[in-house]
Formats: structure tokens, sequence, C-alpha cells
């Protein structure tokens, strides 16, 4: 594709619409030309700002009204048959299953996308301001420690400088209702902020992938900890990432 095919691409691109080859060209044009890389991160950055300051979701008032209203018609129910209150208790029941099924799907739907959108956040704050790290340091032996103390638990930490993936520090973040350890980490001109906190602690909840406003973001859950990885960095190479850091963490268990 030529330059201004490219350009014409990147809202879609922004927006995770670009899938495959198409996605590969663009990650690959951005590393090449940087004025649609300026534009790209311009476009970014307003959409991650305006994602940050959204309301949370709720259940939409068309919903409610329908399932008051589904309520109101099955109480209002009445059979020419004997016992008819017995046909009201069934098609009751029926309902409220229904009801209260379709509410923990949306709960947990939306519980979900809060975290996404808290991750982002908290990774695009980090970005824009001047609070990357609380301790800055490249070395493991130096990070871990410095999290005593400040958290509950004691999070693993890695240096991957050897791979390409080096370590730039740790930082305390707010995510999910609770304090979690954030690690950054670098590859060329980009930052990888990895999330995590024990997985005991609850909201584990989430896509395995997720791109947004740019973003791209994987999720796992181990046996001791929850963990969301978030950069502007190619999936490909993300994904690398989040594949040694699974690793080390195996190693470490054994």
């Amino acid at each position: 594709m030529k330059h201004d095919d490219f350009a014409a691409q990147l809202d879609a691109y922004g927006d995770g619409e670009l899938m495959g080859n198409e996605a590969r060209e663009m990650e690959r044009h951005l590393r090449e030309c940087a004025a649609c890389a300026r534009a790209h991160e311009r476009q970014r950055v307003l959409r991650a700002t305006m994602r940050a300051q959204l309301p949370a979701l709720t259940a939409p008032r068309e919903l409610r009204s329908r399932v008051r209203l589904a309520l109101r018609a099955a109480a209002g129910v009445t059979p020419a048959r004997p016992r008819p209150e017995w046909r009201w208790l069934a098609a009751a029941a029926v309902l409220v299953g229904i009801v209260v099924g379709t509410w923990k799907i949306t709960d947990s739907r939306d519980a979900a996308n809060a975290v996404v959108g808290e991750v982002l956040a908290s990774h695009v704050r980090a970005l824009m301001g001047t609070h990357l790290t609380d301790v800055a340091s490249t070395d493991q032996h130096t990070v871990k420690p410095w999290f005593n103390g400040r958290l509950d638990f004691s999070p693993p930490v890695y240096d991957f400088a050897g791979l390409g993936y080096p370590l730039i520090g740790g930082r305390l973040d707010y995510v999910a209702g609770g304090p979690v350890a954030a690690l950054a980490y670098g590859r060329r001109q980009h930052v990888i902020d990895v999330f995590l906190w024990p997985t005991q602690r609850g909201s584990t909840g989430g896509p395995p992938a997720v791109t947004r406003q740019g973003y791209h973001m994987l999720h796992w859950s181990a046996p001791d900890y929850t963990y969301w990885v978030v950069s502007d960095l190619g999936v490909t190479e993300l994904g690398e990432f989040s594949r040694l850091l699974r690793q080390a963490d195996s190693t470490a268990a054994r």
C-alpha cells in the first residue's frame, strides 16, 4: 500500500479493526514512518483519555423497564383451569431464572470490561505523566524487595534484558478494587506494563486478548497471580514477552 492508504487506515487500526496481515503491515509502516507514528500517537492518547473519563457501565434503563413489565405481566396471569397459583409460580420461577441469569452474565461482562478500562487508564496515565516507576532499576533484586511492606504479597520480578525486554522498574498502582504491583519493561521505544495481584483476591475474569485505542492487552490467571500485560507494542512481540513471563513463572514454581 501507499503512504496515503496507510494514513487513511490509522483510525481503523486504532479501533482494533485491522486483523492479520493488514495489522502487521500497519505496525511495520508505523515503525518506518515518523509522520504516521506521530499521528497514531495523538489519536491513541486522545482515545485513551476519553475512555478513562467514561462512567462505569450500568444496566440500561430499557432493560430494567422490560424486566418490570414482564414481572407485572406474569403476576397478572389468570388461567381458566384449577390451581392457577401453581402455574403462576412456575411461570414466575422461569422468568426470574432468566432475569437473574441475564443479570449475572451482564454483571460479569461489566466487571471484566471495568478491569480492562482500569488497566488501560493506569498504563496511559503512567506514560503521560512522570510516574512510570516508584523504583527505577534494571536489577530484579532491587525492584522485588522494594515492594516488601508496601503490598501484602511479594510479586515475582524477572529481567529479560538478555532477550530484548529489559526491566525498567516497578510502582504501586490500584486496579480491580485493590493495590497491585506494576512492573515496567522496555522494548526499543515501547513500554510494557505488567499488572499483577494474587489470584485469590478475585477479579480474575477478562478476555485473554483485547485491543483498545491502539493498545494491546493480554490477560491470564496463573495458580498464584492474575496478570494483565499492556503496551502499544505489536501483538507478536507482546505475545513473545508474555510467553517469557509465563515460562519464568513455571520455572520458579518448580
